[in-house]
């Protein structure tokens, strides 16, 4: 029986060597290869500055940081989302404030985000869900209307453009944050990355990914210090969110594929599109005329009248070898968010979608024949269940 993946990585002899060339160098950690891969991501985006870390969830965390976010704070985000999207308010002691999401592209809706902006509410973190941009201007328009800053949770649209201009080049945001786990548009094992065209955030990100140290004698305190070779200073409380050099020979070698990625996931896209075009099951995902997706995801969403039957229907596609997911449970259902007060019911919209959101296999090495039987096997499921 087939056993085909909602998503995985892309990875080729070159890549493979690119890693080996590293681990056989002097440098494994922290060498020539993260400014590299920092200055050839800043250039792809089209942002100044790129700052490299361990994870997606450690660049939200210093993102959140790195513009004071702090006890009393609110920090408005999508609840459909990776947990992590929310958890970096709380790292900082703050609070998560959910806004509802659109009904079709489930990404947060500046409508919704109005309503529920306060006095306590610093800053905004949009979810572009399953590589689809949110209306970035709009948001931007709120934000310096309230005072907030605006952080761009990038993670599933590394390669997706708005407005014809890469995702990550903060036009309309302070930061963009991006993963790279081995099943988002590049991949480095674990990794992620911080845009932004602020040098003091810059800088900041930079101290802060390495315990809030520096070795940079323009930036010490204590002017009146004999230095010697050795000195530093610690500045802040800082984390070590390093990333090694040989992922990032990894990234270097996958961003040069990242449009090629991109391409084949839009054509595998529209091929889906074809083939489930006005059928009467499930809705599909699309894209509006300023946004190009990096279709990290393809959501189906199950009409109304077919999304009591979800768990079955999730459950005969992954006994017939589709590694299906579910993208996402809305964060604050969790028992973790439910102990801090929040209620079922909070946004209406993101939870109808959870009853409804099923993804399907994508990803840029799926062959014709895991194509063809990805979309049999979905309408043979559907026949047989509903």
């Amino acid at each position: 029986m087939k056993n085909i993946p909602y998503g995985r990585q892309s990875v080729d002899q070159s890549d493979i060597k690119a890693v080996v060339d590293v681990l056989k160098s002097d440098w494994l950690t922290q060498g020539s290869k993260v400014k590299e891969f920092e200055k050839a991501l800043s250039s792809y985006t089209g942002a100044k500055y790129a700052v490299l870390v361990s994870s997606g969830t450690a660049a939200l965390h210093l993102a959140c940081l790195v513009v004071g976010i702090s006890k009393g704070d609110e920090v408005m985000t999508s609840p459909v989302t990776f947990v992590a999207s929310a958890n970096c308010a709380l790292y900082c002691g703050a609070k998560p404030l959910f806004a509802d999401v659109d009904s079709v592209t489930a990404n947060i809706t500046p409508e919704s985000i109005s309503q529920r902006i306060n006095s306590k509410t610093k800053a905004l973190i949009p979810v572009h869900f399953a590589g689809f941009s949110c209306d970035m201007k709009a948001i931007k328009n709120l934000a310096i209307k309230n005072k907030l800053i605006v952080i761009e949770d990038a993670c599933h649209a590394l390669g997706a453009s708005y407005e014809g201009l890469k995702v990550g080049s903060c036009k309309y945001s302070d930061m963009t944050v991006f993963s790279f786990h081995p099943v988002k548009s590049i991949t480095t094992g674990e990794g992620g990355a911080i845009t932004t065209n602020n040098k003091k955030y810059y800088e900041k990100l930079i101290m802060l990914r390495q315990h809030g140290v520096t070795k940079s004698l323009t930036r010490f305190i204590n002017k009146k210090l004999v230095v010697n070779p050795w000195h530093h200073e610690m500045q802040m409380l800082g984390f070590n969110y390093r990333i090694t050099d040989f992922q990032c020979a990894l990234g270097l070698s996958q961003l040069k594929k990242l449009n090629k990625f991109i391409q084949e996931r839009r054509r595998i896209a529209g091929i889906y599109n074809k083939a489930f075009k006005n059928n009467k099951f499930f809705d599909l995902p699309k894209e509006v005329s300023q946004v190009r997706s990096s279709w990290h995801l393809y959501s189906i969403k199950l009409k109304d009248k077919y999304k009591n039957k979800k768990a079955k229907i999730f459950a005969s596609l992954r006994e017939h070898g589709l590694g299906v997911q579910v993208h996402y449970i809305p964060v604050y259902r969790q028992p973790y968010y439910q102990k801090l007060g929040y209620k079922k019911g909070l946004c209406p919209n993101g939870e109808d979608f959870y009853k409804r959101e099923i993804s399907i296999p994508l990803y840029p090495s799926m062959c014709g024949e895991d194509i063809k039987y990805a979309i049999d096997t979905i309408f043979k499921v559907f026949r047989q269940v509903v």
